[in-house]
């Protein structure tokens, strides 16, 4: 099989891989050696538990695909773990060629074939072939923009602030093994801590179960740089913040029973009943509002100036009748708040690339509740007024000029600036005025 892979190596080209793959499925179906570990490698929902498997420096007399698929299956079900799994990889290792090892074997332990061909290519093939898929496709619910969807933004609906973390996906089987995904299925082996309280409460679970979202820490910055690391983790500040939960069944099937609303109840009650297993897990908060009445809308507002202070990505709205379902939905819409502000332009800039010759950015400086703001405004104009300002560039000085921007932040050196500014609209008819 690594001459397979050798050849998917040897050529870059896309329409060549897919001919390769194509032969050798056609040669051998969709439970042959090169489907069973393509599917080994790829499925997220397989994994090992090993970081790391050596190349081998010398070949055995061989190991059989059988022998190696036996393996496989002990270390993916745990059945061996820890030096008992290290043992028997290095066995394993001695046994094969160093062909067999180095091109193929230890390539789907490390969930890794290197040959520059992806589940979707082998998807695509395996469908034209015979109708049906290789790899299991890793997929969760994913939002849909408000913005592009106001009409859905009615009614009643859960409201809930947007956390800016990492998403993370968790599955608990009852027998202990707990694993957790990225969105798009890399599997995380650094969220130690919450992984270890979740095996502490798997024994309370009759059949595995999916908990959906948001790992969290005290610096955002931090927590990126710790996201992926293997060794030296420093993640124990991490919390997760559940948002939903359905079983392993209906996540692999892509769509759950109950509704939004059953679910987020059905969350709350297990955590309350777990939680002091589970103090780095919590469960985010909601509220239900009704964006038809005036009392709802007023709410709604609240609700968004709430996330603005608190330094909130921005808030989520979930249709609560709505099920999961692993694509992307208009069940859940996200809406980033956005604040509003006037502030006098102090000079102009030229553009660069495409603005060549006409207005780049207006600086801006002013005051809002008391923090000085400066910031360099270059989007939302239309090519025609950014050719207007230009050709009188002078005359805007002093302007006041309106500015909406996700949120206010602040700089090193204590001064403020606005996140994603975008010009909207100059005000009053002479400069320094103000309505």
């Amino acid at each position: 099989m690594n001459t397979i892979i050798e050849q998917l190596e040897s050529d870059a080209s896309r329409l060549a891989k897919q001919a390769i793959v194509e032969q050798v499925l056609t040669q051998q179906g969709v439970d042959g050696e090169f489907a069973q570990g393509a599917r080994m490698a790829y499925d997220a929902m397989i994994t090992f538990g090993v970081k790391k498997v050596a190349e081998s420096k010398q070949s055995g007399s061989g190991l059989g695909w059988a022998e190696f698929c036996e393996l496989a299956q002990k270390l993916a079900t745990r059945a061996l773990t820890g030096d008992a799994a290290r043992d028997a990889i290095a066995d394993a290792m001695r046994q094969a060629t160093q062909e067999q090892w180095n091109g193929w074997y230890r390539r789907i332990l490390i969930k890794d074939l290197r040959c520059g061909v992806s589940e979707k290519t082998i998807n695509d093939v395996a469908q034209q072939l015979f109708k049906q898929e290789i790899v299991p496709v890793f997929a969760v619910q994913l939002a849909h923009d408000g913005a592009n969807h106001e009409s859905k933004i009615a009614g009643e609906k859960m409201v809930e602030v947007k956390l800016d973390g990492v998403r993370v996906v968790t599955i608990v089987h009852p027998d202990g093994r707990v694993n957790q995904y990225s969105r798009n299925g890399k599997e995380f082996v650094n969220f130690d801590r919450i992984r270890q309280q979740f095996e502490s409460i798997a024994g309370t679970l009759t059949e595995p179960w999916v908990y959906d979202g948001e790992v969290m820490s005290s610096s955002f910055q931090d927590l990126m740089r710790q996201v992926h690391r293997k060794s030296d983790v420093q993640a124990d500040d991490s919390v997760l913040h559940l948002f939903d939960r359905l079983t392993l069944e209906e996540f692999q099937q892509g769509q759950s029973q109950e509704s939004q609303q059953a679910r987020t109840q059905a969350l709350i009650g297990w955590h309350h009943s777990v939680r002091d297993r589970l103090p780095n897990v919590q469960v985010l908060s909601h509220e239900l509002v009704d964006l038809d009445s005036a009392e709802g809308q007023q709410r709604f507002r609240d609700i968004n100036q709430q996330a603005i202070a608190g330094g909130y990505e921005g808030i989520m709205i979930k249709d609560p009748d709505g099920v999961y379902e692993c694509r992307r939905t208009t069940a859940w819409l996200k809406s980033k708040p956005f604040i509003e502000i006037t502030l006098e332009v102090k000079d102009v800039e030229i553009g660069t690339g495409k603005n060549q010759g006409r207005l780049g950015a207006l600086v801006c400086q002013g005051q809002d509740d008391g923090r000085e703001i400066s910031v360099n405004v270059g989007s939302g104009f239309t090519d025609d007024l950014r050719n207007n300002i230009w050709a009188d560039r002078n005359a805007v000085i002093g302007n006041m000029v309106e500015i909406r921007a996700d949120a206010i932040t602040q700089n090193q050196d204590g001064t403020y600036s606005l996140r994603f500014p975008r010009f909207l609209r100059f005000r009053g008819f002479v400069p320094g005025e103000k309505i």
